[in-house]
């Protein structure tokens, strides 16, 4: 080996001594901070390993210390990715330009903390065993091995968990990672419909054509029952739903589906249900409680929206104009939409 590293130049020797140095780390099956620590010194800079699912962050000196001073900007960064998902980052914080083998340092880095989660971390990535998210979710479950899943899936105790309900064209993976970046975020899919578990929610970066109900913080298995109820209140206009948004109206969602369906109201919006044009134009006006918003929203002449408006309540029998007319509108289109979903 002496023999041919005397032949090669001074950045391919280099190059392949990194290779060596993480072999010999992986052989000695070292764990996170021991990979941090160790790259810390070979590259004489501060050296960060973070990982997404947890918000872990590992940051070591040079001097084999775990770094407190605050983080400086860094240098090179390089993802970690396992199963073809970003887990997590790994980073070097040098002073001034980086060096000729810093990317290899942190190809090999990101290469050994992959092998490390997978090896010792619990639920290395964002898809996880449904089993185990059943077993959350579940209002059979005993505390002890809601809280055992819940560990298993990579959660701690302090982590208030809050589950989402989710229809979606996109994976969950893709979805989760979305709506909650760089914390603790786990997905399944469980009968016919896909399950996140997520320490904190963006509804602003669900994607589009994503439908979800978001139940409340708290027992996971209420989560969970709150969620797949907001679900059935999205809309295509309100395509995500929070549970305690709704308020009074989640008891809609109690009403047995053969005790709406006999309402006069719900059977009547039924009818105008075949119109499509209908629907849409007395959801524009129940969303927005004004025509001249409700035009806005369909792209039309006010007059045009007003002529609608008028026939719909003689069809429906119910003042539109006035606001206890509108109160039943709305509340015969949500009874409606509930129906069998």
């Amino acid at each position: 080996m002496a023999a041919r590293l005397s032949k090669l130049d001074t950045e391919a020797e280099g190059a392949l001594r990194v290779v060596m140095f993480y072999d010999t780390l992986m052989r000695r099956r070292v764990d996170l901070p021991a990979l941090a620590r160790a790259s810390a010194g070979l590259a004489e800079c501060v050296t960060g390993i973070r990982l997404h699912g947890t918000g872990r962050v590992i940051r070591f000196s040079p001097e084999g210390r775990e770094a407190s001073a605050p983080p400086s900007p860094a240098s090179t960064t390089m993802p970690i990715t396992l199963d073809e998902e970003e887990i997590g980052s790994v980073w070097l914080e040098r002073p001034g330009p980086p060096g000729p083998l810093d990317e290899m340092v942190l190809d090999r880095l990101a290469l050994a903390a992959a092998a490390v989660v997978e090896r010792y971390g619990p639920a290395r990535t964002t898809m996880a065993d449904p089993a185990l998210v059943e077993l959350v979710i579940s209002s059979d479950s005993d505390e002890a091995a809601r809280a055992r899943a819940l560990r298993l899936l990579g959660f701690t105790a302090d982590l208030p968990i809050r589950v989402l309900a989710v229809r979606s064209p996109l994976p969950l993976d893709q979805v989760g990672g979305l709506i909650c970046p760089a914390r603790p975020v786990k997905a399944a899919p469980l009968a016919d419909v896909g399950v996140i578990l997520a320490t904190t929610t963006d509804p602003a970066r669900f994607p589009p054509g994503v439908r979800a109900g978001i139940g409340a913080a708290g027992s996971p298995d209420r989560s969970w029952q709150q969620a797949r109820t907001a679900l059935r209140f999205t809309t295509p206009r309100r395509p995500v739903v929070h549970h305690d948004d709704l308020g009074v109206l989640a008891l809609l969602a109690h009403v047995p589906q053969e005790a709406a369906r006999d309402n006069a109201d719900v059977a009547a919006i039924t009818r105008v249900a075949a119109n499509p044009d209908d629907v849409e134009t007395l959801d524009a006006y129940c969303t927005t409680g004004s025509l001249r918003r409700a035009a806005d929203l369909l792209h039309l002449h006010h007059s045009s929206v007003a002529r609608r408006l008028d026939h719909l309540g003689q069809v429906l029998g119910i003042d539109l104009t006035e606001p206890a007319g509108l109160t039943r509108a709305r509340l015969a289109l949500t009874a409606w939409r509930l129906l069998d979903d």
